[in-house]
């Protein structure tokens, strides 16, 4: 197949060995002007390198894109995804699947501004990234032009693209090495795989961890803190008011400390394989807590029920990329729609590893102490109860006096 024409492609650069490798790539292979883009989510690595390393690779000053974005990726993504609960097959936070939405986002926006005809990323063929990518991309421009190196070149392993590094004199400053794992990290969470991890019956490395400590060595003393909530979204912590990213920030500073969101999974790809992977998320495991337990007396009962039913739908549409599709928005709309009256208080005790909710409190709770106490009250009827419990039995007693065959079945004989 013929290769396209492409004037100028928006690459999604970290500066690190595969990116720098892709824009030199993308230079001769395509013969296009390249604008880099660097994002800032927080992972925890200097940025602004990325900027003198675009420039020795030949790209314009007012090509190179480094962007702070900690503040929009945790009010615009990530608390959105929280007020849904959202956990994709029981356990994952889904830290890497939120970022890409946005890193796409940015993507197509500085296309648009430096009239670039194509972006290019650097995941691989064979996980989820490429799918995420993509997807936003063209819900976002479906004009847009993709370049996807690792579906195109035959530099198919570490080797190869060392001595393609060394061919063109990319300097990659000894990030040549094999890093243990696979590693991708935000503000949300830092997650591990490959390596000793591909046998899923390996124990992880106590040196694996990098951002929380070992459980068993947490403090011994538990420590309790007071997350404030509105409109389902976390503002302060003990009181402090506290912008989105330094409220994550915060969490996670308290859950590593704690030994609290460190989980080992295998979960099902997109692309049909299952993969084991491990992931620290200090301050989401918080979040999520917190987030349910003030959710537990603000919202209705069916409100509440039917919001668990939709949140593994939710969840499974941002694990493969769906973020910007119109079910999401839909389901966002429902979901926010839920949080309006989520305002008030949960206590929590952190403990080696644990996260415990030990209070509650809201202006707007729905909890009535004196519905619920066991002593003598004036408001409820317990008579009452014998009707409700007919009424819903009704057609049990229909059936087994109509029907009675079907109903010895179900006992034994007397």
């Amino acid at each position: 197949m013929a290769k396209r024409t492409i004037k100028k492609a928006v690459l999604a650069y970290s500066g690190g060995l595969d990116t720098s490798i892709i824009l030199k790539w993308l230079q001769d292979e395509y013969e296009c002007e390249v604008v880099t883009f660097t994002a800032d989510l927080g992972q925890g690595e200097e940025v602004e390198p990325a900027r003198q390393k675009a420039l020795d690779m030949g790209i314009k000053e007012e090509n190179i894109f480094i962007l702070d974005l900690r503040e929009e990726f945790v009010k615009d993504f990530v608390f959105p995804m929280f007020r849904a609960n959202a956990i994709y097959e029981g356990e994952y936070l889904l830290g890497t699947s939120i970022a890409r939405p946005l890193i796409s986002k940015k993507q197509i926006e500085i296309a648009h501004q430096t009239g670039a005809d194509a972006v290019s990323h650097g995941a691989t063929g064979k996980g989820n990234d490429q799918v995420r990518f993509e997807l936003g991309y063209l819900a976002l421009d479906p004009d847009i032009a993709v370049i996807a190196p690792w579906r195109e070149w035959d530099l198919n392993s570490r080797t190869k693209l060392l001595a393609y590094a060394k061919e063109h004199g990319i300097d990659i400053d000894g990030k040549g090495q094999a890093k243990p794992y696979s590693m991708d990290a935000n503000l949300l969470h830092i997650s591990y795989e490959g390596e000793w991890l591909e046998n899923p019956f390996n124990e992880p490395e106590d040196d694996m961890w990098l951002w929380s400590v070992k459980p068993e060595d947490a403090p011994d003393e538990a420590e309790y803190i007071t997350i404030s909530y509105k409109n389902g979204d976390p503002v302060a912590i003990n009181g402090e008011e506290m912008s989105p990213a330094t409220m994550l920030k915060t969490l996670n500073e308290y859950g590593n400390k704690h030994g609290i969101g460190r989980i080992d999974i295998v979960e099902n790809r997109m692309v049909g394989m299952k993969a084991r992977g491990c992931y620290e998320t200090p301050g989401g495991t918080i979040m999520l807590k917190a987030h349910r337990a003030i959710e537990s007396i603000t919202l209705d009962r069916e409100e509440a029920h039917m919001k668990d039913e939709l949140m593994p739908k939710y969840a499974k549409l941002i694990y493969n990329g769906l973020w910007w599709s119109p079910e999401r928005r839909m389901l966002q709309a429902a979901i926010d729609a839920t949080q309006e009256q989520v305002n008030g208080d949960v206590k929590l005790k952190l403990y080696k590893g644990n996260v415990i909710v030990v209070g509650r409190k809201s202006d707007v709770t729905l909890y009535s102490e004196e519905h619920s106490t066991f002593e003598a009250d004036d408001v409820y009827n317990q008579k009452d109860a014998e009707g409700f419990i007919r009424l819903n039995a009704l057609r049990f007693i229909i059936e087994g006096k109509k029907q009675p065959e079907r109903i010895k079945g179900l006992i034994g004989d007397l």
